[in-house]
């Protein structure tokens, strides 16, 4: 059996796919996994499969395989595998650590799929695979330099620089969520206090949420969350503002300044020239993205002297990453 590596272990890899092949493309999220066939070179889907994801450790691979297998099952002419996964995913496509799939340590995802299936297969962080599509098909193309954030339960990110999806040292670039921003804050689902996404993910939306219910407020979204603070979801929120409630309101305002600080950051470390926000957060409101971008300047510095960056929503939602990873297998059986 022959084991595809990435060019960066120096093994071999595939050639050339035949015409009329098609990919498999897995996103792994908190919830569920989505699996998708496409040619590798476009959007357009020939196939999907949804699962729940699993919420023992060790049943995270198999889930993983059975969505690939009923995808390939279906789909005979696929010649390739890609996997997004939130976390720590290094070159040879190994599942170092997720703070949104806890538990799993060490997994060789690529390699177990290799091994199941005897066809190429790559895994990445999923948030740089959604880079890849926004890069490639969506809201960054043509932008040598961009931030794509994407707001679900938790951030993830990718970064383009100088035309190519910056994967570092370890293959670990990309987490924009867990820059340190307010240390005596919210406590991460990583483990740490005051990371960015504490406050403005999904999650760090019910967490602004909860702060403004414990000044007596929030009424509304309180009664939604049936009485329990402890119960509060970021849907509770958007709910509530969509019937014009003034305190979730309150939140969505605070919670865009939260989201402005971490732009502006990364606005400043990286001068791109564009902003991509994706992610179920993205749709909260129409106002929404024009309320960060409105914070921006005032949370990047020489945010009067720099040229205004286009903050800017996601052409591709929560299929995103799939795509992502069936455009990275594609690439991979190409070129490792």
């Amino acid at each position: 059996m022959k084991v595809w590596r990435s060019r960066v272990g120096n093994a071999d890899t595939a050639t050339a796919p035949r015409q009329g092949s098609s990919f498999v493309g897995v996103d792994v999220g908190g919830t569920k996994i989505l699996g998708v066939i496409t040619d590798g070179l476009g959007a357009i889907e020939q196939d999907r499969e949804l699962q729940p994801t699993p919420e023992a450790p060790d049943l995270l691979a198999p889930a993983i395989v059975e969505v690939v297998r009923t995808l390939l099952e279906r789909n005979p002419r696929g010649v390739g595998i890609g996997v997004g996964v939130p976390g720590l995913v290094d070159h040879a496509g190994v599942l170092h650590y997720g703070p949104n799939v806890q538990g799993v340590l060490g997994l060789d995802i690529a390699g177990r799929l290799n091994e199941v299936f005897d066809l190429p297969a790559v895994a990445e962080n999923d948030g740089y695979l959604t880079a890849v599509t926004e890069h490639r098909l969506g809201a960054a193309r043509g932008h040598d330099h961009a931030i794509i954030i994407t707001q679900g339960t938790g951030i993830g990110g990718g970064l383009i620089v100088g035309g190519q999806v910056l994967r570092g040292a370890n293959g670990f670039a990309g987490e924009p969520g867990h820059m340190l921003i307010d240390r005596f804050g919210h406590r991460c689902a990583c483990g740490r206090t005051g990371c960015w996404e504490s406050v403005s993910s999904g999650a760090g939306l019910a967490n602004i949420a909860r702060d403004l219910v414990g000044e007596g407020r929030g009424s509304r979204i309180l009664e939604a969350a049936g009485g329990d603070p402890t119960a509060i979801r970021g849907e509770h929120v958007s709910a509530a503002a969509a019937l014009d409630d003034p305190d979730a309101a309150e939140i969505l305002d605070r919670f865009s300044w939260w989201v402005a600080q971490g732009i502006g950051s990364l606005i400043a470390l990286l001068d791109p020239s564009i902003v991509v926000l994706g992610g179920g957060l993205s749709a909260i409101s129409e106002e929404f993205i024009d309320g960060v971008s409105g914070k921006v300047t005032d949370a990047v510095v020489g945010g009067l002297y720099r040229p205004v960056v286009p903050i800017v929503a996601a052409d591709f939602g929560a299929e995103a990453g799939a795509l992502g990873a069936a455009l990275r297998a594609r690439d991979f059986v190409i070129n490792g």
